[in-house]
């Protein structure tokens, strides 16, 4: 076996293994075995064979995408558990929520800002690539379009109850990937490999960013309500609670994992192959 294959078949045991540690609510070992996945497809991507403009470009999204891992885990080694207060509207209650908060938000946004980065880099990726023909972009044009319009309509609520100037401030590197990912998606047609992995990974990326935006506006907007009681909004303080049981199954976050590991490792994948299937490409 090949070492690039190999690496390859460890990328993709690692991402199931964090996928089912995700499932079974074990964050810690979700993020470490996501973290270990990354790694072993940045190594796939620079020992592998293709066009060394688009090894190049993929390699540095794939490396950011790294940083986030590692930055995300790190995070969650440094959290300290909260066993929670009772409190009911005192001023140094809300400021001893805000602080944390914020610092949270500011976290999320650093995050975000790194796979805008990334996305970037395999878009640079996937423009490195010849196009083959017109026709093979219509399909992905169309589903590029379908996906805008979805994210258009389910973020239009935070644009029209929340101030645009201090949402955008504050979301933006969210929004940058996601539009990115989307454009890449709607060029990935004419580029696209022969089995189509390319298109699938951009897609599953575009859905990552679509997601990463609406957690991150989703903080933002809970931290905006607090921080501005005046708004009319009914806010009251008490017992924090985790939300999951130890034995319970954590679906959403399970899936939301595959999708996000499995579109930078089709992202990845696909754009090798595409190279190497261009007979004019360099390698």
């Amino acid at each position: 076996m090949r070492l690039p294959f190999g690496l390859l078949v460890a990328s993709g045991a690692a991402g199931v293994l964090s996928a089912a540690a995700a499932l079974l609510a074990m964050t810690a070992a979700s993020l470490q075995f996501g973290l270990v996945m990354l790694l072993a497809l940045l190594g796939h991507v620079l020992l592998g064979r293709g066009a060394r403009r688009v090894r190049w470009a993929v390699a540095a999204g794939i490396g950011l995408l790294v940083v986030v891992a590692a930055m995300r885990l790190l995070w969650h080694q440094e959290q300290v558990v909260d066993v929670g207060w009772t409190a009911y509207g005192p001023t140094a209650a809300e400021t001893s929520i805000l602080g944390p908060w914020r610092d949270s938000i500011d976290r999320q946004r650093l995050a975000a800002l790194g796979l805008a980065l990334g996305v970037v880099c395999l878009a640079a990726g996937v423009l490195a690539l010849p196009a083959r023909g017109r026709r093979r972009r219509v399909a992905t044009a169309v589903l590029a379009l379908l996906l805008l319009a979805w994210f258009g309509l389910d973020s239009a609520p935070e644009f029209v109850d929340y101030p645009l100037p201090d949402l955008l401030a504050t979301v933006w590197p969210a929004l940058l990937a996601a539009l990115v990912a989307m454009g890449a998606l709607a060029l990935s047609g004419s580029r696209a490999d022969h089995r189509w992995l390319l298109p699938a990974g951009l897609f599953l990326l575009s859905l990552t960013a679509a997601n990463t935006y609406s957690d991150l506006a989703g903080i933002w907007s809970g931290w905006w309500d607090l921080a501005n009681p005046n708004q009319n909004a009914f806010l009251q303080l008490g017992m924090t609670v985790s939300a999951s049981a130890g034995d319970s199954l954590e679906v959403s976050s399970a899936v939301e994992k595959a999708i996000a590991l499995a579109g930078a490792g089709l992202t990845a994948v696909g754009a090798l192959r595409s190279s190497r299937e261009t007979p004019a490409s360099p390698v």
